[in-house]
């Protein structure tokens, strides 16, 4: 938006005008639907939000997720924002619990990925399992056969044959930053298809 703002005179003078304004008052615009309002809400506050989330999960590309996720509620809520305490309060509120959410999310798939190991390898069902968790054991088998091959490979030797990082790099000849890299990206492809299961399968 700054960039836009350097070509444009008139838009730079007026996003100098609201970065002077108090967040209660772009409270009160952004609820009017103004758009500049909600850009200086941005500027002022997203990345601090980011380095913060970045010190909780280790992750630069989930905390900049998390971030942008908390944002783009702020915006579609902007009409039923209640805000009692200071604005910096609730979007640090609102991105811990973002945080929480998601760190929870992906307990939920590491932990069912883990559990049909045995599932994977000899390709055995539970015959006393209940019926959710042998229909999630299908649906998760199903859905980390349809990882790229890479990606599939490394979230099979980390989550199944449980190497380390460093074995993985050694045995693939990538790096240990890389094998992360691909065991996250893995996870986040499993969560975001398996979300709409999460609420029903948390007991």
């Amino acid at each position: 938006m700054r960039n836009i703002a350097f070509l444009d005179p008139d838009l730079y003078e007026l996003m100098s005008v609201y970065s002077k304004y108090a967040d209660d008052i772009l409270l009160n615009f952004l609820k009017e639907d103004d758009q500049l309002a909600y850009t200086e809400i941005f500027e002022r506050y997203s990345r601090i939000l980011v380095n913060h989330a970045y010190k909780i999960l280790g992750n630069q590309d989930e905390a900049n997720d998390v971030v942008q996720e908390v944002f783009l509620a702020v915006w579609n809520r902007r009409a039923d924002l209640n805000i009692t305490g200071s604005l910096s309060s609730y979007l640090y509120k609102a991105v811990k619990n973002r945080i929480l959410n998601h760190i929870a999310h992906e307990k939920v798939v590491s932990r069912y990925a883990d559990s049909i190991s045995d599932f994977i390898e000899n390709d055995y069902v539970f015959a006393d399992s209940k019926l959710r968790e042998k229909e999630l054991e299908s649906i998760i088998k199903r859905e980390i056969e349809l990882l790229p091959s890479k990606m599939r490979e490394v979230f099979l030797l980390r989550k199944v044959e449980e190497l380390s990082y460093d074995e993985i790099a050694l045995q693939l000849n990538i790096t240990d930053k890389t094998a992360k890299q691909q065991v996250y990206n893995s996870l986040k492809i499993l969560r975001e298809k398996l979300k709409f299961l999460a609420h029903v399968f948390i007991w």
